[in-house]
């Protein structure tokens, strides 16, 4: 057996034995890293460890804990209400700004996981607030983070647009970002309704009328069992000192970010820091609430898979793939294997990867090139929302007063569910009718 389908069986087993034996999947991931890289690979621990995301693992920590911070003074709680103001009281739209939101600072060049960064904490916080489902707040994000993607000013767009360029394929830089955004419009739309987004408010309330009772789980109006109408407290609604820091500090890091292209991971911990030292209680409450059991977990996944990148598995797939001698169907496996490697790393590097792969069964005119690389790029991003890709990670790590294992599950299954079906939808509306 070689030792890449060595290295393929065994992320099969860790993905079984974390779900039978409710082990951390990091944990085992990092055991497996050690084990393949070691004795299969011969790698070193040094070459082991190059694998291990340190920017993602600083964005996690450094964002949930600013956003921790921002929960621990009311920050948060203020915003939800000035949300509620902004849309007239409609809970039901909410959903759509944060959309929309989302993939204009993507469509502008903020790139993903920091557009997803800055808008997923404030998007979760007002899910809980107002009993929202979070899949279906973190999934409104997330796709609206890929709508926006692919336009021509995008760092994705432009990464894809450059390789397209260098290996001399023809590309049309409008049809991929309109395809990207319709295809993730699409499914943000059909998330919208199976999540419960019509049941949600569509008439104007007051910010804090809408309340879980927590005696018996029951929603209704004012005098009804089960329900209260509460005014939002002046506690929530007031600016304090804290308040007003942790907001000047969330410009900061949108402003950072979006302008001067700085690290969202290391600006968020900056941030937090300077924060702590002011309020140095709020500091040390936010520190606890880091979720730590998420950070394990996608460092270890990220790590075993950066080894499977260097063993050459991710090529030894790809290659395999791109030898069949039936384009059509090359087309779609390929497809296939983007869909399934972003869901476990960059999306970009997988595109970076695939698009060459394709270029000798494009080259000989059997595939349109526009509608393949649009369909590459679309299945490669569409999938993350997995919770082992950095959004999805973002997206888990930033949803309070969740079961988080749950949770977890909810975005591995709708991962899976993107995997599956996405690859198939645009390669038939892309590929098989030729376009390009």
């Amino acid at each position: 057996m070689s030792d890449e389908l060595i290295s393929i069986l065994v992320l099969v087993v860790v993905f079984v034995i974390a779900t039978t034996r409710s082990i951390n999947m990091g944990a085992l991931s990092f055991a497996a890293a050690f084990g393949v890289g070691e004795l299969v690979a011969d790698f070193s621990a040094d070459h082991i460890f190059a694998g291990f995301p340190g920017d993602l693992f600083v964005v996690l920590v450094g964002v949930t804990y600013l956003f921790a911070l921002a929960r621990a003074n009311g920050t948060t709680d203020w915003l939800v209400h000035a949300s509620i103001r902004l849309v007239g009281g409609r809970v039901a739209l909410i959903p759509w700004v944060m959309f929309a939101i989302s993939g204009v600072l993507t469509a502008i060049g903020a790139v993903s996981p920091a557009a997803v960064a800055i808008v997923a904490p404030l998007a979760l916080s007002f899910a809980a607030r107002y009993h929202i489902s979070p899949l279906l707040m973190g999934a409104m994000v997330v796709h609206g983070a890929q709508g926006g993607g692919f336009s021509p000013i995008s760092i994705y767009g432009s990464i894809v647009n450059g390789i397209v360029d260098r290996e001399k394929l023809p590309g049309n830089e409008v049809t991929l970002f309109l395809a990207s955004l319709v295809v993730n419009l699409v499914i943000a739309a059909v998330v919208f309704v199976v999540c419960g987004g019509l049941k949600l408010p569509r008439t104007a309330v007051a910010a804090g009328e809408i309340r879980q009772d927590k005696r018996d789980g029951k929603e209704g109006e004012d005098g009804e069992e089960g329900a209260a109408v509460d005014a939002p407290a002046d506690a929530e609604s007031r600016l304090t000192p804290a308040r007003i820091a942790t907001l000047a500090a969330l410009v900061a890091l949108v402003v950072a970010v979006l302008a001067f292209d700085l690290d969202a991971g290391l600006t968020s911990i900056t941030l937090a820091v300077a924060l702590s030292v002011f309020w140095p209680d709020h500091g040390k409450k936010a520190v606890n609430e880091v979720t730590w059991p998420t950070v394990l977990l996608i460092c270890g996944v990220l790590t075993y898979v950066g080894v499977l990148d260097e063993m050459g598995t991710i090529d030894y797939a790809g290659k395999a793939v791109s030898d069949i001698g039936i384009p059509l169907l090359a087309a779609l496996l390929l497809c296939y294997i983007g869909g399934i490697v972003s869901a476990f790393a960059s999306s970009v590097g997988i595109m970076g990867a695939l698009i060459p792969l394709a270029v000798p069964f494009l080259a000989q005119g059997d595939i349109g090139a526009v509608g393949m690389i649009a369909a590459l790029a679309v299945s490669a991003t569409v999938v993350d929302v997995s919770p082992f890709s950095t959004n999805g990670a973002l997206v888990l790590a930033n949803a309070p007063d969740v079961d988080r294992d749950r949770f977890f599950r909810q975005l591995m299954v709708y991962g899976g569910i993107m995997v599956v079906a996405v690859p198939p939808v645009v390669w038939l509306t892309m590929v098989v009718p030729g376009l390009g």
